[in-house]
């Protein structure tokens, strides 16, 4: 069985973002970029499963410019075996949706059993790509994965996800092919080494255009302005609880 990985290159979370001075978006010039970090989740778990043996082969995938080569190489080094690069032009809005339709061509053309990815990007916190996936594609989805076992079950394959809700865990159990996002309680991604990160070079990395897969990416949103939040006020002394209590009832705000 094939899984499918899809990685996003995003501003490490350790960068403090800036708003450009335009407000058109987020100054991405000349700072760190690294995989979103629940993506690396996904590959991690996906590396798991074919360490166990349930899988036979890891296949990462990235759509974006050039440098999410990089990237790719990153999924490689913790223990992909191989990889596919959608590239795109620089100055294109690549939004969920293209992002989806293009994953969904690739899993035609892939045949994987399972497409395990991040539940959200860091950057646009957009939760969508994996749903998105999962409709065009027509195949049952697992969302939040806290915990996945892939097991058979009467001589067909099946994914069993536990999932966080609000007051608890939820299980579910999927067919496969199926699309599963991961959440951050899901494992803790290894180390990579120098000698995997050497021997990632060496493994296939595949160059497409979206033309090549019949997907037109043009954006359907459109960003009309980019604002940093507003900056938290000091903070005021009071005498008693009293003023205390005329303050928040007179002066309280909504954070």
């Amino acid at each position: 069985m094939k899984i499918l990985v899809p990685v996003k290159r995003v501003v490490d979370y350790n960068v403090k973002v800036r708003v450009k001075s335009a407000g058109t978006g987020v100054d991405i010039a000349n700072v760190k970029m690294s995989m979103n970090p629940f993506d690396e989740i996904a590959v991690e778990e996906a590396v798991r499963l074919k360490e166990k043996g349930v899988v036979t082969e890891v296949i990462a995938v990235s759509c974006g410019v050039a440098q999410c080569q990089e990237t790719l190489r990153t999924a490689m080094a913790i223990g992909a075996d191989r990889a596919i690069l959608v590239e795109t032009p620089a100055d294109l809005d690549l939004q969920p949706l293209a992002v989806a339709k293009l994953l969904k061509a690739l899993v035609d053309k892939e045949q994987p059993g399972l497409v395990i990815l991040g539940k959200q990007a860091i950057d646009d916190d957009a939760n969508q790509t994996g749903q998105m996936l999962a409709a065009l594609a027509d195949l049952p989805q697992a969302t939040f994965a806290s915990k996945v076992e892939i097991a058979g079950q009467n001589g067909e394959a099946r994914a069993k996800v536990t999932r966080e809700i609000d007051g608890g865990l939820e299980t579910l159990e999927v067919s496969l092919p199926a699309v599963v996002t991961t959440d951050l309680r899901l494992n803790e991604p290894r180390y990579v080494t120098l000698p995997n990160i050497m021997k990632a070079k060496k493994k296939p990395l595949e160059t497409v255009k979206p033309a090549d897969l019949g997907v037109d990416v043009s954006p359907r949103l459109k960003t009309l302005k980019v604002a940093e939040p507003a900056k938290r006020g000091a903070g005021v002394k009071v005498a008693d609880v009293a003023a205390l209590v005329e303050k928040l009832k007179n002066e309280a705000k909504v954070i």
